[in-house]
């Protein structure tokens, strides 16, 4: 470790330290308290702006890092830091990592910054988006082959194939590895990779099934030119603007062998609600130790979630398609619980979308029962149900529901209703404050079938079935098949992003008196003819405005307000409001034939409606999953819009699923508020240097870099 350049607090002034370094000829100062790091970083050229510096310690139970970005002088400042041991040490574009330099808060460090030898080098760390990108996509001819096309297979090539479990473009995909075996070349390899462990038997579905084989061609020629020696043409920019004012801290949690799904951190409505409390995670099909991690002590723990059934299904029965070459033969995922996604409720409940039981309903569920949604359309099966935890009494709840459940969200109505994505041919909700007063899970819920109003009589009637033609007297079912799940702020309506056909859409529920019996729907299809296609999670604003992440690159925004044709009748079955769509496209490059587009494949879009982060109110962002964190889309300054992405340098392979913003304390600034986000890659052993443990990151935005 290189100690020359650390002047230690206890020779100045207990609070205030002021750090002088050369810096384009002049000298620069920083300013840090004592519980900060700070100093120069200075390159072969002079002070180096735009890079990563990172302070990272052992000391806790969880991995802790806090990474911030330089200035246009190459000063910095890593704020608030615990009492520990750090390393201290420079990543960046066009450069390779500085030597480790020990540190302690109150220590002012100036670092030396080394040059990439060759590109080579500099491009181990770009972003996975860079490598991913130089992939070729298939001929026109070979994509005909499909319902859709081209633009079938480019969204199953991005968010809504592969990219939605886990990364691709990473070093541990982009390479083969040697232990996976020897091979005749890079195609044979591909197609024993993909049957590597618990999912191998899906991922095989999915290429050689699904897309017929022709990705295996493609990938094959992909890590070849790599291996070969060929490098990405597309160079990242280093941090800019607001990107350079962001503090990122990153800890860890659960088991080497788990992945998460998503976490949460408060009540989405009010979040003030569980102010520095703490986090909750989902490892979905992993384990049912559902994490809990304690950002004010650096600690992480868990609780084992029970099923109610002894039948209940566990993913501990798959077995892997081919040995993994990380953990051989071993069933690393075994959960029976399944839980997706959490929510904090107003009181400080955690409730979850869980498994409970096997998939048969009971009867209330079912035709003949008295129940009043079972009268107007019964339902046999449910993949997985609700559970609510009390953290003070650690009481877990069961919740037996008739519709299955995936994300789930809270009303803004006086009985906390609880929306739900995932029941396929229904809609179901909770009324979750007669279910705390009663117990009873059979009286507080509800669903209802999806019923365009296509007589446009204003009123739900008969219907017809979804796969039969539209009738201009009667009204049309279709299957919502909600993917997100949002309750409008500004009005009464229950939005849902659609996946029942590749393409998508985004569906409008407004209730009526008893929805069971006299809700409708409204459709809008994403309009490929603009360009944009395949949506997969999206968000509302406080407005009502819809964004989502799409399968073509871009972040789709939708606004009912601009239709300008009727909203119900015969035409409007979905494809009748292309004028109520925008599409933004994310940043990075695109693949080879299709640089109008980025390769960016964000699995899900979410809406700051509170200014948790401090990028300002109503901000959507997306999950970066090809750029190691999140997209926001924020207000420029000439009045257009424009992205700041924060990224995590370290470790590389971070791959976000779900975020939450919470504010700990609305009257502490910048220090008081922030974007939690979950690590949600099904692979976590492919961080660097690291344990494998899923990580948790904290993103903040001060008003500038040095900001302490």
């Amino acid at each position: 470790m290189n100690k020359k350049t650390i002047t230690h607090r206890w020779e100045f002034l207990p609070l205030i330290i002021l750090a002088l370094a050369w810096a384009s000829g002049s000298q620069a100062q920083v300013a840090i308290d004592g519980d900060d790091i700070g100093g120069v970083v200075t390159g072969p050229n002079g002070p180096e702006a735009g890079v990563w510096v990172i302070a990272e310690t052992d000391d806790f139970e969880t991995l802790y890092a806090k990474i911030v970005v330089t200035d246009d002088m190459g000063r910095y400042v890593v704020p608030d830091l615990p009492n520990a041991d750090y390393d201290v040490w420079v990543r960046g574009y066009g450069l390779i990592d500085s030597e480790k330099t020990s540190a302690n808060p109150g220590d002012t460090v100036n670092l030396d910054a080394i040059n990439a030898p060759n590109a080579a080098a500099a491009a181990e760390i770009y972003p996975a988006i860079a490598w991913y990108s130089m992939l070729h996509m298939a001929t026109e001819e070979e994509a005909a082959r499909f319902e859709g096309g081209m633009d079938f297979y480019r969204n199953r090539m991005n968010n809504n194939g592969c990219i939605g479990c886990h990364m691709l473009g990473n070093k541990a995909t982009r390479e083969l590895s040697p232990d996976l075996g020897e091979f005749e070349n890079h195609q044979a390899a591909w197609i024993r990779r993909v049957q590597s462990g618990q999912a191998g038997a899906r991922m095989m579905s999915d290429l050689a099934g699904d897309l017929q084989g022709i990705p295996f061609k493609y990938f094959a020629d992909w890590t070849q030119r790599i291996e070969d020696g060929e490098l990405p043409s597309w160079i990242p920019e280093r941090p800019q603007g607001q990107e350079r004012n962001i503090v990122a801290t990153v800890r860890d949690w659960s088991e080497p062998t788990a992945y998460l799904h998503d976490l949460i951190s408060t009540d989405r409505r009010d979040p003030t609600v569980n102010a520095n409390g703490l986090i909750y995670g989902s490892p979905e099909l992993s384990t049912d130790n559902f994490p809990i991690l304690d950002p004010v002590n650096n600690a992480s723990t868990s609780f084992l979630a029970p099923v109610r059934d002894d039948d209940t299904p566990s993913y501990a029965t798959v077995a892997s398609a081919q040995p993994s070459v990380f953990w051989g033969d071993q069933r690393i995922w075994n959960s029976k619980a399944n839980t997706h996604n959490p929510m904090f409720d107003q009181d400080g409940r955690v409730w979850y979308t869980a498994r409970i039981r096997a998939p048969q309903n009971a009867d209330f569920c079912r035709e003949g029962s008295s129940h009043p949604s079972a009268q107007a359309f019964p339902t046999a099966r449910a993949n997985r149900q609700l559970s609510v935890y009390d953290p003070e009494t650690e009481e877990y709840t069961f919740i037996d529901t008739c519709y299955g459940t995936h994300h789930l969200q809270f009303a803004y109505d006086d009985n906390n209703t609880l929306w739900t994505s995932g029941g396929g041919e229904v809609i179901g909700w909770l009324d979750s404050k007669k279910f705390l007063e009663t117990g009873d899970a059979e009286a507080s819920q509800g669903w209802t079938p999806a019923i365009l109003d296509t007589n446009g009589n204003g009123r739900r009637d008969a219907y017809v079935e979804p796969g039969d033609p539209v009738n201009p007297d009667m009204d049309k079912r279709i299957m919502p098949s909600y993917y997100a799940i949002m309750p409008n702020p500004a009005d009464d309506s229950i939005w849902g992003s659609s996946r029942s056909d590749w393409n998508g859409s985004v569906i409008r529920l407004e209730l009526g008196d008893n929805p069971s019996e006299t809700a409708l729907v409204e459709r809008y299809n994403v309009p490929r003819e603009k360009g944009g296609f395949g949506i997969r999670g999206a968000d509302i604003d406080s407005k009502g405005v819809i964004w989502g992440s799409l399968g073509s690159g871009h972040m789709s925004e939708f606004d009912r307000s601009k239709c300008t044709g009727p909203l119900n009748g015969p035409e409007a079955t979905g494809d009748h409001c292309p004028e109520g769509w925008t599409f933004h496209r994310y940043p990075g490059p695109g693949h080879p034939g299709f640089e109008e587009y980025s390769a960016e494949a964000s699995y899900y879009s979410w809406v700051d409606q509170h200014n948790t982060a401090g990028l300002g109110e109503d901000v959507p962002m997306s999950t970066a999953n090809l750029y190691d964190g999140v997209h926001a889309l924020v207000d420029g300054e000439d009045g257009d819009k424009e992205w700041v992405t924060m990224r995590i340098p370290y470790p590389l392979g971070f791959y976000s699923k779900g975020f939450d913003g919470r504010i700990d304390d609305p009257n502490a600034g910048w220090k008081g508020r922030g974007l939690w986000v979950s690590e949600g890659d099904r692979t976590p052993f492919w961080f660097e240097e690291n344990n494998g443990k899923p990580i948790v990151v904290h993103f903040q935005v001060r008003p500038d870099p040095l900001a302490k």
